[in-house]
């Protein structure tokens, strides 16, 4: 009878491993082997690294998504991490989850622009190690992770071909991006309050709000983008990514940019646990543009 009940209970952990793929360890890689820039410690907190998932090698496209999931700069939401990287792994894109540093951790800016931004050299620099196309490599970010994700996309830079390190050579421009009722701008009325602190502190200066606003930074250098948000979204005004898509085209960017009418603030893939039954439709309508920039298969 114990070892019936025992192989009982090691079935049922086995099928809800399946079932939650985000319990099986994934490998993780460090950005910064020696220590981020501006590193205010060594605890795990001050250590931004890459969760790497890959896809099933007969359906991978070599294309890769960084993740930034969103928390306000004062955590990371695992429902808009490691559950995007999954369901990026069913379109044959691999996806590396980033862990940034944090408000609540001390970090403010510039420290996750450079995290954000060594993730993308990373994984172009090391392309080959995952079978990747070093030219489709773009960003994921969900409300403050799409603030993260929006900053890559307009302040990234080609690379310092004078340093001794190989991967602070390689561009951290994105080939595109995906914005998941984002954070964009710092200025009111349309901020989100806590991002803004988290991220700037306490009294940033009115050119520190402007340099972090990211509406008011792309050029015809800014890659393509997916922006999607809800019309009930009570966190992040919708008006954020207006402000964005508006900018992208006077400046003849290709986009596309969906409102749905329902759902509220942290609608991740359609819930907070990895359930395919659930997954809102921005995820099919996201897919098919994947799929047309050579992402997805």
């Amino acid at each position: 009878m114990l070892a019936a009940m025992k192989s009982f209970l090691l079935a049922l952990i086995c099928c809800f491993t399946i079932a939650h793929h985000t319990i099986a360890a994934q490998p993780v890689i460090v950005l910064w082997p020696d220590g981020a820039p501006g590193a205010l410690g060594k605890a795990p907190k001050d250590i931004p690294t890459l969760t790497i998932y890959l896809p099933d090698q007969a359906k991978a496209t070599g294309a890769a998504m960084i993740v930034c999931p969103g928390g306000g700069y004062g955590g990371l939401a695992s429902y808009e991490g490691d559950d995007y990287a999954l369901w990026l792994n069913t379109q044959g894109i691999a996806g590396f989850v980033l862990k940034y540093r944090l408000g609540s951790s001390g970090y403010h800016h510039p420290s996750m622009l450079q995290d954000a931004a060594r993730s993308i050299r990373l994984v172009r620099a090391k392309a080959a190690d995952w079978q990747l196309d070093t030219n489709r490599i773009g960003i994921i970010g969900s409300s403050a992770g799409g603030h993260l994700a929006s900053t890559i996309l307009t302040h990234f830079d080609a690379g310092q071909p004078e340093t001794t390190d190989p991967i602070e050579r390689v561009s951290s421009r994105p080939d595109l991006g995906v914005l998941c009722y984002p954070v964009i701008t710092m200025k009111d009325p349309g901020v989100h309050a806590g991002s803004r602190k988290n991220l700037l502190g306490n009294n940033p200066s009115p050119e520190l709000i402007d340099e972090l606003s990211n509406e008011q930074h792309v050029t015809k250098d800014t890659p393509p983008c997916f922006i999607w948000h809800t019309d009930e979204d009570k966190g992040v005004p919708v008006e954020n990514s207006f402000a964005f898509a508006a900018a992208l085209r006077k400046a003849g960017i290709p986009f596309e940019f969906h409102v749905y009418q329902r759902g509220a603030h942290g609608l991740a893939l359609g819930s907070k646990k990895y359930d395919p039954a659930q997954w809102h439709r921005w995820t099919a309508d996201c897919a098919a543009w994947l799929k047309e920039q050579k992402f997805g298969k």
